[in-house]
């Protein structure tokens, strides 16, 4: 089966969740179905269709307080590029690289740390920018939002009933 997207209650695409999160949410009522596939599910008592696209009734907690710091978000917010070199790459292949080493004091945040690829993260070592001539393309933040944690957000991978909220974000 496939995977279904949830959105805000703004219609703003936040997390990609297994389909069976989605019939969950359904159930409880916190989400509304935007989309289905033409896919099925059936209990003895009733059949519904595979939610493709779901909407949060409410904003929630949990998704006002920020985004969380985590090396996925980071590889997110870097856009799966190395920030030394500019090579775009899947995230296994990419390590974090504290700007600020940790042996210097270097926090492991946002602010501190930034996606690099295995040769340029070995190159820079434990130096500092300065000590290694090597600064990032993009000054690391806390990001304020995050696109869609898809790791292949391709227009040939996304579902069909997904680019319409995709597309109005400039997604996909």
């Amino acid at each position: 089966m496939r995977n279904s997207l949830l959105l805000t209650a703004w219609y703003f695409p936040i997390k990609v969740v297994p389909w069976q999160a989605a019939i969950k949410m359904t159930y409880e009522e916190t989400v509304d179905v935007v989309a289905e596939y033409s896919e099925t599910v059936s209990s003895p008592s009733v059949t519904w269709n595979v939610p493709a696209v779901v909407r949060l009734k409410h904003m929630t907690p949990r998704f006002k307080k920020g985004i969380k710091y985590s090396d996925h978000n980071v590889k997110i917010r870097d856009k799966f590029r190395c920030q030394y070199c500019g090579a775009h790459m899947p995230g296994s292949d990419l390590t974090m690289d504290h700007v600020v080493p940790r042996s210097h004091g270097g926090p492991r945040t946002f602010e501190n740390i930034v996606t690099a690829c295995k040769r340029c993260n070995n190159k820079k070592a434990n130096l500092s920018c300065d000590e290694a001539g090597m600064f990032p393309l993009n000054h690391p933040v806390r990001p304020k939002v995050l696109p869609i944690g898809m790791v292949d957000a391709r227009r040939d991978k996304v579902p069909d009933e997904w680019l319409p909220y995709l597309e109005a974000f400039g997604m996909a």
